[in-house]
């Protein structure tokens, strides 16, 4: 198979046969948030997703609502081996939302987090999936129970509260991932989202680069070049140490895995805590207004 992080539907089509055996080598993995995705937008997995996928769930499965935080280690293993994942596995991950594979990519990069080797994603998710026609299931696979040992966690990965303070003190390149309006600080949160913060407006000295501009018309992404020029645009080169960051962390995992998986950008870290940590916390210095 492919060692490609990146693959295409025809791919995953193509090795259908593997990803529904009992066989635990490979394995499908929907993830998803349908309580905060507009159903226009959102095929529910229980109404058809691709054949032999188990489904996460962002909020149940992934995240731990008490602490605001990521899953635990022992909370991850026990979701992945409850689903037939064992950490050999090649786990292949899509979703749906507001921009194509909105939560599988947050858990792509928690899967990186916890040290799974083998994860790669369906470009253009579940979105394209579906618009295009490929096949869909509404059976539910039954996998057998496995054990699933994690690894890490792996922190370079993950960017906190003082690293964003030595990012605006050294001048390091942020990148804000989120809408110029929110960027701007002209809204808060997407329509709907219930959590936002005190204050709109961005850290200071990010930049804005809008997931939209990443994708193409069909909900791919773009092409290297096209995406390394893009960042490049903002001064982002790969050269410094790079912070991505949205509202919650996940959409700005996407652009994580674009500068750290894609252009191969060596030291790239996704703060989680993103917006509704920083726009609420007491006397941490915000800007508004648009990027240049």
């Amino acid at each position: 198979m492919s060692e490609d992080v990146l693959v295409t539907a025809d791919w995953v089509e193509d090795h259908l046969d593997e990803f529904r055996s009992d066989d635990d080598a490979h394995r499908l993995v929907e993830i998803n948030n349908p309580t905060v995705t507009d159903e226009s937008e959102y095929t529910p997995y229980e109404e058809g997703h691709i054949p032999g996928a188990v489904y996460l769930d962002w909020e149940r499965d992934l995240s731990d609502e008490t602490e605001r935080d990521i899953a635990s280690k022992e909370q991850f293993e026990n979701v992945n081996g409850d689903a037939g994942v064992s950490e050999d596995s090649t786990v292949v991950v899509y979703g749906g939302g507001r921009v194509p594979n909105w939560f599988a990519l947050f858990g792509y990069w928690i899967y990186k987090y916890y040290g799974h080797e083998d994860v790669r994603v369906i470009d253009g998710g579940k979105g394209y999936w579906v618009e295009n026609d490929y096949p869909l299931s509404t059976e539910t696979p039954d996998y057998p129970g496995v054990g699933y040992n994690a690894r890490g966690p792996f922190e370079s990965i993950r960017a906190y509260k003082d690293d964003i303070d030595n990012a605006i003190e050294d001048g390091l390149p942020m990148v804000d991932v989120r809408s110029p309006e929110e960027f701007s600080g002209d809204k808060i949160a997407p329509e709907g989202l219930m959590e936002t913060a005190q204050r709109g407006g961005h850290i200071p000295g990010a930049s804005n680069v809008p997931i939209a501009d990443t994708l193409n018309d069909d909900g791919t992404f773009k092409s290297a070049d096209e995406l390394r020029e893009l960042y490049e645009g903002k001064g982002v080169r790969g050269e410094e140490s790079t912070i991505t960051y949205c509202r919650v962390g996940e959409r700005s995992s996407i652009e994580w895995f674009l500068l750290h998986e894609l252009l191969d950008y060596e030291d790239v870290s996704n703060y989680d805590g993103s917006w509704t940590e920083w726009g609420n916390l007491v006397g941490a210095p915000i800007e508004t207004g648009y990027d240049d």
